[in-house]
Formats: C-alpha cells, structure tokens, sequence
C-alpha cells in the first residue's frame, strides 16, 4: 500500500470545516489512503505524511514513520508553539499562488480604501450629505510593508504598481525592483519614520511576537497626506499588542487600524475593537486556505518526493519560517 496521508486540523466550519480537506485530498490522491484524524481508523505506522492545520500538541509523534509534515496554512508559528513536540521531519509551509494573490488583494483594497478616504463618504452618505474633499495622488501616499516573504513582497509589488511610494523591511535585504528595501533592526526606525501605511505581514515567531508595540507606532510618520498614521495587521494576532494599539488609536498616535488578526479568535464580543470608531475588523480571511488548491498542491508535492526531487517550501527550524 503506498504511504498514508494523515489530516489533523483544528477547525470546524468554512474552509476549516476538516471532512471537506478530506474530500479534495481524497481526489487529489485516488490511489492512497487519506485518513482524517482522530474520527478515521489508521495504523500510525502507515502514516507518512501529514497535512496539518493547528493539530494537538505532540499528535504527530504518533506517527513513526512519518516522512513530511505539511502546514495547510501560511503561518507555522501555531506547530512551534513547542517545538519539543515536532517530529524531526521536514515542514513545508503552504505557499501558492492563490493564498498569495489573495493577500495581495486584501493589502490593496483596504490601502485604497484610507486613500481614497471612503470613510468620509461613507459618513456622508448617512447625513445624505454631497462633500468634494482634496484628493491626492498615489505617490503622494507612503506604505511600508513590514515583511517581504511571498506574501510581502506580492502585496508590494501590487502596491507599487498602483503608484504608492512603497518601501518595505524585513530581516535581511530584498532586491525588488522600484521598492526601497530596509533591513535588521538598525533600519526598522529610518522604515517607521517614512510611513503613512502600516502593512504588518511578518511571520510570527519567538523574535516577532508583540513587536506591534507603543514603541514601534511612535515611530511612524507624521504630517504625512492622512493627517497621520494607519495601521493594517493582516499577519498573526500575536504580533501586536492590543492594548496599544487602542491606546495609540485612543490618543491620536493612530488615526485608524484595518485588523484582520487577533490574539483570541474569533474575537470576543466584549472586546473594545468591535466597537471603536477608528477600527476596521476582518475576521481572519485576508488570505483564507483553499481546500481544493492547497490540497492540490500538498499532492503534487508528494509525488516529486517521493521521485526523488526537493520539497519546496520547508520551514527552517531555526528562523521559524
């Protein structure tokens, strides 16, 4: 029997509802076995590979002949929570084109939508009111996108190709044409400084975790054509600090913040950013995972290993991305 195919995912309804990952990995590998855990009975030692999202904490050493583990999401940092806990295998994070394009779209639109000050008119509308504010141009705007991975970079590119004054920072140095790239920490406060924009789309690890911090919002730009600076997390909830991003957004360090991401999801009903007048909420689906797409592209992955070619991808356990 050819190796197993194990799916672990810690979801229950819309793209993470787990029998619906089943059925697409199912047609995607018609002649292997794909059980879902734990509703599915399989011997461990079939499993070879994982497809994951989320799993309980030490489930995949259950597993002894597993080969790769692959994360059916963007972000790993949910499986180095206890990176005690990990097989010494292989992870290969999702990376596709459509999880990429929908990013990008995302950044885009709500970008435009503080650039082209839709709250206004959207106010206006309420008061049935005809209003003929200064409008500037895209160059005009600065957006600095914090983190030039796949995603980061798509999303800057998009942006540039708009027209936005688009810089971006991330670890090391990226060479992306028209985009002035910053890097390490030395650059992070020049990158802060020339900044309307916020786009925060940085991985979230050990290093990273809170680093949307008062500190780092003091040090966006002021003056800029807004009047003063936004901030767009479409990331992980943990790289922020919540509470100051409502004391920033409270005493003007912020005029508005676009939040795809929390810290407790689905966001509790009693918190303070459902209701604050500065605060745009998305309910983590800048980039949803497509079970058909993804499951796809996990299958075609496994054929290549197992011809012998490189899995692409793998997460280096060191960096945590």
């Amino acid at each position: 029997m050819n190796d197993a195919l194990a799916i672990l995912i810690s979801g229950s309804a819309g793209n993470w509802e787990p029998r619906r990952w089943k059925q697409q990995f199912a047609a995607a590998l018609p002649d292997r076995k794909v059980a879902l855990l734990p509703q599915d009975a399989v011997d461990p030692a079939d499993i070879a590979y994982a497809a994951v999202w989320k799993p309980p904490a030490g489930a995949l050493l259950a597993f002894p002949k597993l080969k790769v583990v692959f994360n059916l999401g963007a972000g790993v940092d949910a499986l180095f929570a206890k990176p005690e806990l990990l097989p010494k295998v292989p992870i290969v994070r999702a990376v596709s084109g459509d999880l990429t394009g929908r990013m990008g779209e995302y950044v885009l639109l709500h970008v435009l939508w503080y650039h082209r000050q839709q709250s206004l008119f959207d106010d206006a509308q309420k008061r049935r009111e005809w209003i003929a504010p200064d409008q500037w141009a895209a160059p005009a705007l600065r957006v600095g996108v914090m983190g030039l991975g796949t995603l980061g970079r798509d999303a800057a590119i998009k942006l540039k190709t708009v027209g936005f004054d688009v810089a971006g920072w991330s670890r090391s140095r990226k060479d992306i044409a028209g985009i002035r790239s910053f890097a390490g920490e030395s650059e992070l406060p020049d990158f802060l400084a020339r900044t309307d924009i916020l786009v925060v789309l940085v991985p979230l690890t050990k290093d990273t975790r809170g680093i949307v911090n008062r500190k780092l919002l003091s040090g966006l730009a002021r003056g800029g054509v807004l009047g003063g600076p936004v901030l767009i997390n479409a990331g992980r909830g943990g790289l922020q600090v919540e509470a100051d991003i409502l004391g920033a957004l409270d005493d003007g360090t912020l005029i508005g913040a676009t939040l795809d991401v929390f810290n407790t999801e689905p966001l509790p009903p009693n918190s303070a950013f459902w209701t604050h007048p500065k605060v745009r909420i998305t309910p983590h689906n800048a980039a949803d995972s497509d079970p058909a797409m993804l499951s796809r592209d996990v299958a075609e992955q496994i054929l290549a290993f197992e011809r012998g070619e490189p899995l692409r991808h793998v997460v280096n356990a060191g960096t945590e991305y």
